[in-house]
């Protein structure tokens, strides 16, 4: 029954990775078992078995490219270890089965390190561990089991705490990046259709704390992550130049000299002093590179790149939690001067595309020839006219911004942003379309905000001589609640992230009681991965630092060794081969304290000496304490072997401990005469 439990909690939180007929097989192999615990099937037989193992092989690795190599090898896995829990005949096939458990649990923990996930796998891990117990221990005994269980895990904790305080921090090289395209999040492209995807989850995108608590306005967190300066009628896309530097920071060959300078990395030491944020942020796994920063993002961590465009590239796919560290310079000019070459790339537009648009913009540049003035007049634009900010605008047809702009005149961020950029380079400015964030939620607990994916947005860059590139958002001239009070202060969530989980944790937001609670559990969940997930080489640096102070190869050595030690003789002390106190047995203490002081005469009793044999001894070596000695031998005997009634192991018990405590005065007068003698 131990290993029928451990099985299902082993195998469930990889439900995540099995494929279908996997887990049919998986399944089957659970029902079979518990059939033949209830004596109302027969064991497989093993060639059935080896069939079922070798197909399953077969198949995974026709799949693989399909499912992603990982996935494939997770599954091999799993449906090895359901096929040898069915075909189990001794005692070595069950501890086959644990010790696979194990090694499941590790991979799962790998893949999942929330701090909810741990708690999860830590249980899985008792049950297992009480497996392996009950294999050992004829008790049949749930309470003992659990007991010793908890004792051992336990035991294992100092031992865990040291080896992750003292371990190189080894990035992940082994692992294989999952296939399938990334998890939810922003892609590079956008369209009219891929906010709105966005805006129906509420799955976590990172979360951001700043130093000194600094707290700010919710208009002032506009997180970028993506720049599109290529328009092609239907969808803004990334220039190919800044894409083939991408490819060069994520190659091993490096960047191709080819690429077009203006797009290489940039050098933190561009920065002057200007006021600048300082801020952490952990991204939640995306499968992409792209990171998220407020306007001048700058990071010196490693692996982080900082491109032209101004935005944080990291060199390796975001498979896992991400702490990095970032310093950003909000009154820092992106760009004061534009190569013509990007000027030519930031004002193309597609031919004859929604020439009404184009007709309009140069209607703008012909009313207002300062380049300010025009902007700002296609900003009021939209308040002039009755523009709707809707999750759900009206189909258009080819000339897609022209049906939005002078026709249905209801959209969201993208619409404006979209419209508003292809007026500025209609009418001879440069602009852009940049993908982020926009917002956050601030837990007061923790300090730190939590950035949603229904939290994500599309805003407009233009080109402006001396003050290089600008942001302007349409959508706050449209829904300036959204801009300055956030997503949930414009939308109703039910029409939005919580449209597809309408009983979701995040429904229940409006009860203070409950949103409280949740605050809490993200708060503690936030604390482990700034501490657990984030303990990077410079916090190891640091902790180490304040145990041994400087941190030298030998001082690491010995506190290894040291802490090594102690675990050791903690361990030692738990199994009994270690006391250090007195047994609670007061008749074994009476006889073991007369040994102790014979042992001090150089006459130590053997650790599988009976009592007998050690008494011959004592007669040969000390004549004048024999008989007393034999008297001790006998009483102790008597009560600890032989099955005397209750009166007499009274008697006994107390001629014993009288003739110990005669027996310990005569051996150290015996001593002092000695020692007085010698002297």
């Amino acid at each position: 029954m131990w290993l029928l439990i451990t099985n299902i909690a082993i195998l469930s939180p990889l439900y995540q990775q099995v494929t279908v007929w996997s887990l049919a097989i998986c399944t089957i192999c659970i029902i079979w078992r518990v059939g033949i615990y209830l004596g109302k099937v027969a064991k497989p037989p093993q060639w059935l078995v080896t069939t079922l193992a070798f197909a399953s092989a077969m198949t995974l690795a026709m799949v693989a490219n399909k499912i992603g190599v990982l996935t494939a090898l997770i599954n091999l896995l799993i449906l090895g270890y359901a096929l040898k829990y069915i075909e189990m005949r001794n005692r070595r096939d069950v501890q086959v089965v644990v010790l696979a458990g194990y090694f499941l649990i590790a991979l799962t923990f790998i893949q999942q390190q929330s701090l909810w996930s741990t708690l999860h796998l830590l249980v899985v891990t008792f049950i297992n561990t009480c497996v392996l117990i009950s294999l050992y221990h004829d008790e049949n005994n749930f309470k003992h089991a659990a007991k010793l269980g908890a004792k051992i895990l336990l035991q294992s904790v100092p031992l865990a705490v040291i080896l992750f305080v003292i371990l190189p921090r080894i990035p992940p090289l082994w692992m294989v990046p999952p296939q399938g395209g990334a998890k939810t999040g922003l892609s590079n492209t956008v369209s009219f259709a891929n906010i709105t995807e966005l805006t129906r989850s509420a799955e976590l995108a990172f979360r951001a704390t700043f130093s000194d608590n600094v707290l700010l306005q919710n208009s002032a967190l506009y997180w970028r992550a993506i720049v599109m300066e290529d328009y092609d009628g239907t969808q803004w896309l990334q220039n190919p130049s800044i894409i083939a530097v991408e490819r060069g920071l994520t190659s091993p060959k490096g960047l191709d000299t080819a690429v077009i300078q203006r797009f290489a990395p940039v050098s933190n030491n561009v920065f002057n002093s200007a006021k600048a944020l300082s801020y952490s942020v952990i991204a939640q796994p995306s499968s992409q590179h792209w990171l998220f920063g407020l306007d001048r993002a700058t990071s010196q961590d490693h692996g982080i790149n900082m491109l032209a465009d101004f935005r944080l590239y990291a060199s390796k796919p975001i498979d896992q939690q991400r702490l990095y560290n970032v310093t950003s310079y909000p009154n820092q000019p992106l760009e004061p001067s534009l190569s013509p070459a990007l000027r030519a790339v930031n004002l193309s537009l597609p031919n004859n595309s929604n020439p009404r648009t184009t007709r309009l913009a140069m209607q703008f540049a012909a009313q207002y020839p300062k380049e300010t003035d025009r902007l700002d007049a296609m900003m009021l634009y939209f308040t002039q006219q009755p523009y709707y900010y809707t999750l759900r605008p009206p189909a258009v047809g080819k000339q897609q911004i022209d049906n939005f702009l002078l026709d249905n005149k209801a959209g969201f961020c993208v619409h404006y942003a979209s419209a508003f950029a292809f007026m500025a380079r209609a009418s001879g400015i440069p602009a852009r379309l940049v993908s982020g964030y926009q917002g956050g939620e601030y837990n007061s607990a923790a300090g730190y905000y939590s950035v949603y994916q229904y939290m994500a947005h599309a805003w407009v860059e233009v080109w402006l001589p001396a003050r290089g590139w600008v942001r302007f958002d349409p959508t706050a001239m449209i829904a300036p609640e959204r801009i300055e009070a956030g997503f949930d202060a414009f939308f109703d969530p039910q029409e939005s992230y919580l449209a597809d989980s309408p009983f979701g944790y995040m429904s229940y937001r409006t009860s203070e009681m409950f949103n409280q609670l949740r605050m809490q559990f993200a708060s503690v969940d936030y604390f482990w991965s700034v501490w657990v997930l984030g303990f990077n080489t410079d916090k190891q640096q640091r902790v180490l630092e304040e145990v041994l102070g400087e941190v030298t190869r030998i001082k690491l050595a010995m506190f290894i060794i040291a802490s090594l030690g102690v675990i050791g003789l903690s361990i030692a002390y738990s199994a009994g081969l270690i006391q250090f106190h007195r047994s609670k047995d007061r008749h074994l203490n009476a006889y073991y304290a007369v040994c102790k002081l014979l042992r001090k005469r150089n006459l130590p009793r053997d650790y599988n000496e009976g009592p007998l044999d050690y008494n011959q001894r004592v007669a040969a070596a000390f004549p004048s304490i024999a008989k007393d000695f034999d008297k001790l031998t006998r009483y102790y005997i008597a009560i600890k072997y032989q099955n005397v009634g209750k009166k007499p192991q009274k008697k006994l018990s107390r001629l014993l401990i009288k003739q110990s405590r005669w027996l310990k005065i005569i051996i150290i007068k015996q001593r002092l005469a000695l020692n007085k003698t010698n002297t």
